[in-house]
C-alpha cells in the first residue's frame, strides 16, 4: 500500500470550513458557476435500460467523446447515496474526463435518478451483485479497453466492493478510484449522528422523499409505516432491514457492507482512494486500520470535507484533477493521439 498522508490540497483560506466544502460539493451553486462544462455531458447522452441479472434492471446513461480520434477509455462513475447521474460532482467529473478524451458512463443505482418503478424491491447497500451485473452489461454493450471506475461517498464503497468482484465476474477494470468511500458503515452513522444536525437532517429528508415515491409506485405494499418514517436515521434503518432483508439485525447489514479490516486485501485491481482527515460525514480514523494489497493507494488530504477539494471561487475541485491523472495510469499510449485543432475547430483539452 503506498499511503500519502498529505496529498497537496490547498484550498483558498475561506475554503478550509470541511461543512462548507461539503455543502459545495453537490451545490446548485457548482451547477451555475460551471454548467457550461457539463452542458454537452448531457446533451449528448444516450440513456439506456440495462439487463443487470435475476431480473433487475438499472438505468445509465453514456457520452462519447470527441476530442481525440480514438477514446482513451470509458470512465464509470457511481454517485453517493440519494445521489444520481445528475449530482454536481458527477456532472462535473464526467464533463473533465470527456474533455480528457474518455467516454463516460453514468449509472444510476436502484431507485435513484427517478428509477424507483424499474424495481419492485427497494434500495439497500448491500445490492452489490446487480451494480456488478451493470458493470458486465456495460462491458458487452461497449466492448473497448479499458474500462475505468470511480465513485463518491457510497458509491466509493460500491466501486471498491465492484473492484474486488469484478474479476470473478468476468469484467476486466484497469482502474478504480474511490472519493471519500464508506468503509465502516458502523462508524458512519454514530459520525452522522453525532455530526452537525444538518447532516442528518439533509439526508432524510432526501431518503424519506424517495421511500414515499416508491410507496406511491407500488401502492399495494406497506413498505414502511408512518412510525417507521417518522424515526431516526437509526431507527428507519433499523426497520426497513428488518422489514425489507434476510440480515436479521442493523448490526448484520452494517456488516454486509463494510470494508473494514482486510476485506479490501483481495484486490487485484490497481485502486486510488482519496479521502480527507475533516470528512465530516465518512471519518478517516476508518482508514487506520485498513490492510490494503500493493495495488493500493491511499491518498489523505489534511482539509476537503466530504467529496468537497474546492479549490477557489472558480469552486473546481481537486478531486477532478486526482481522478485525472490517475486515469491516466489506465489509458493505452496510442489513444492518446488529439484529433488536429484544425480539423475539429476547437482548442486544447482541458477544462477549467
Amino acid at each position: 500500500m503506498r499511503s500519502t498522508v498529505d496529498a497537496g490540497f490547498r484550498p483558498a483560506w475561506w475554503l478550509r470550513s470541511p461543512h462548507l466544502q461539503s455543502m459545495l460539493a453537490s451545490s446548485s451553486l457548482r451547477r451555475i458557476a460551471r454548467g457550461r462544462l457539463a452542458r454537452r455531458l448531457e446533451r449528448d447522452a444516450e440513456w439506456v435500460t440495462l439487463d443487470c441479472g435475476d431480473g433487475v434492471r438499472l438505468t445509465g446513461c453514456r457520452t462519447a467523446q470527441d476530442v481525440r480520434a480514438q477514446a482513451r477509455g470509458l470512465a464509470v462513475l457511481f454517485h453517493g447515496w440519494e445521489g444520481s447521474t445528475r449530482s454536481t460532482y458527477l456532472l462535473q467529473t464526467g464533463a473533465r474526463l470527456l474533455a480528457e478524451g474518455w467516454d463516460v458512463f453514468r449509472l444510476n443505482f436502484r431507485d435513484h435518478g427517478g428509477t424507483h418503478a424499474l424495481n419492485r424491491d427497494i434500495f439497500h447497500s448491500c445490492r452489490i451483485d446487480e451494480v456488478v451485473g451493470a458493470l458486465r452489461a456495460i462491458r458487452q454493450r461497449w466492448p473497448a479497453r479499458p474500462l475505468t471506475l470511480t465513485g463518491f461517498s457510497l458509491g466509493g464503497n460500491f466501486a471498491l466492493r465492484a473492484a474486488l468482484l469484478a474479476p470473478g465476474a468476468g469484467v476486466e477494470l484497469a482502474r478504480v478510484i474511490a472519493v471519500c468511500p464508506v468503509i465502516n458503515p458502523h462508524s458512519g452513522l454514530f459520525q452522522l449522528e453525532h455530526a452537525p444536525r444538518m447532516y442528518h437532517d439533509y439526508f432524510m429528508w432526501k431518503w424519506r422523499r424517495s421511500l414515499k415515491q416508491k410507496q406511491r409506485v407500488f401502492a399495494d405494499a406497506e413498505l414502511f409505516t408512518r412510525r417507521d418514517l417518522a424515526g431516526t436515521l437509526r431507527t428507519l434503518t433499523e426497520a426497513l432491514v428488518l422489514r425489507h432483508t434476510d440480515f436479521g439485525s442493523l448490526d448484520n447489514y452494517l456488516d454486509g457492507y463494510s470494508l473494514a479490516g482486510d476485506r479490501l486485501a483481495g484486490l487485484a485491481v490497481p485502486t486510488s482512494i482519496l479521502a480527507s482527515r475533516d470528512d465530516p460525514v465518512c471519518p478517516a480514523s476508518d482508514f487506520a486500520d485498513l490492510r490494503f494489497p500493493a495495488c493500493v493507494e491511499l491518498a489523505v488530504t489534511e482539509r476537503g470535507g466530504h467529496c468537497g477539494f474546492i479549490r477557489d471561487w472558480h469552486l473546481g475541485s481537486w478531486a477532478e484533477d486526482f481522478i485525472a491523472a490517475r486515469l491516466d495510469r489506465a489509458a493505452p499510449v496510442e489513444a492518446a493521439v488529439v484529433k488536429s485543432q484544425s480539423r475539429e475547430g476547437r482548442p486544447g483539452l482541458h477544462g477549467g
